[in-house]
């Protein structure tokens, strides 16, 4: 089984490049199963709406994950409790609307679980994410109630990040990092047989300041006069990693990024 995960969705060049050319990309990669972080797909560059999460599935999108501004458009709130192809980080502060971890059927009726936790250093206020996962793997096991475990760890630094990959290592089939918006160059498999990738990148404009207008983001560090945070509209690209699935283990084949778009080429 071949899966694609893409990074954060930002505003309307993400969600265009994303809708534009999915399903090619599917067709063209034989893609099996696919995830996106939709956190910041609204056209202001956070939340998401219950529209974008429609014109996202109609665009081969299977799941939806998020982050730490998952509830910056006010509606996700109701659409997310009727939507379980729509998660929210597992550590939140409970209760919280939606479910952070969920097992899909696939056609060839393979088991998919997909799990969404945040980091705690410099994140929002949320419950203990290596205490979270340490509950969450004494009660889920690989090859048990699903064949395959997807992991989107939305983090700030990157030693968060390679704990929970190790963490992780031998229980996921893929272990990968959002939130910081920039693709990194270290896709590869642990020891015991998870694809990792610290950061997936962004999908958006990377004539940007991780997505957003680069001279309001300028002025903002230069503490000089600047206007509410908006996306730059150019043309997108995709960034993500693509894993092929070993049916047997439950564990990773290979992986390899994967950017598809306008300003980043792979290398």
């Amino acid at each position: 089984m071949k899966l694609l995960f893409l990074g954060d969705l930002v505003g309307i060049s993400g969600c265009s490049v994303v809708m534009k050319n999915l399903k090619k990309e599917i067709e063209r990669y034989k893609i099996d199963f696919v995830i996106v972080n939709g956190e910041n797909a609204d056209k202001s560059g956070v939340g998401l709406t219950e529209e974008i999460c429609k014109d996202l599935f109609n665009s081969g999108v299977n799941v939806i994950t998020t982050g730490n501004h998952v509830w910056d458009q006010k509606e996700i709130m109701n659409y997310i409790d009727k939507e379980n192809r729509l998660l929210r980080p597992k550590n939140l502060f409970e209760p919280a609307p939606g479910k952070g971890f969920q097992i899909y059927t696939t056609k060839e009726d393979i088991k998919i679980g997909v799990l969404n936790l945040m980091g705690n250093v410099f994140m929002k206020k949320c419950e203990d994410v290596f205490e979270c996962a340490n509950k969450f793997l004494s009660d889920h096991k690989l090859k048990d109630k699903y064949d395959f475990l997807i992991v989107d760890f939305h983090g700030e630094i990157t030693s968060e990040k390679n704990a929970i990959g190790h963490f992780f290592d031998g229980s996921a089939t893929l272990v990968v990092g959002t939130h910081t918006h920039i693709p990194t160059n270290d896709a590869h498999i642990l020891n015991k047989g998870t694809a990792y990738q610290t950061d997936a990148g962004m999908c958006g404009d990377y004539n940007s300041v991780i997505g957003m207008n680069k001279e309001n983001s300028i002025n903002r560090f230069m503490k000089k006069k600047s206007v509410k945070h908006f996306p730059e509209i150019g043309e997108g690209t995709m960034c993500g990693v693509i894993v092929d699935c070993d049916i047997k283990t439950g564990l990773a084949k290979n992986i390899s990024s994967y950017i598809f778009g306008a300003n980043l080429k792979n290398s």
